[in-house]
């Protein structure tokens, strides 16, 4: 009895780690979602701005879905002057070092 006993105990204890696992692997996948839409929101501001805007590097926060991000855009040239390359990393607010997602993008030259 005793031997079923510690059997079921050890069970237990490995489905709740295999569920507490889950539910971090949940919490990170909607972190990471909310990052995209920051990053595609930030790439849609930026192709619809007029002119385009400039080469070099800017920073910022945005807050989707109550949660706040902090983004880093740089945009550099393209072996086609017709086109800029833009860069967009986003992080959580308060982790600002670790990057969620990175998205690159083109800008026309207007």
């Amino acid at each position: 009895m005793l031997v079923a006993l510690a059997i079921v105990a050890v069970a237990l204890a490995a489905g709740f780690r295999s569920v507490a696992q889950s539910a971090d692997g949940a919490t990170a996948l909607k972190a990471r979602t909310l990052a995209l839409w920051v990053a595609q929101n930030r790439l849609a501001a930026a192709q619809l701005e007029n002119p385009a805007p400039a080469t070099g590097e800017r920073s910022g926060t945005a807050l989707q879905a109550g949660a706040a991000f902090s983004w880093h855009e740089t945009i550099g040239g393209t072996p086609n002057p017709a086109f800029r390359k833009i860069e967009i990393g986003v992080a959580d607010a308060s982790v600002p070092d670790y990057v969620l997602v990175r998205l690159v993008g083109y800008l026309p030259n207007r």
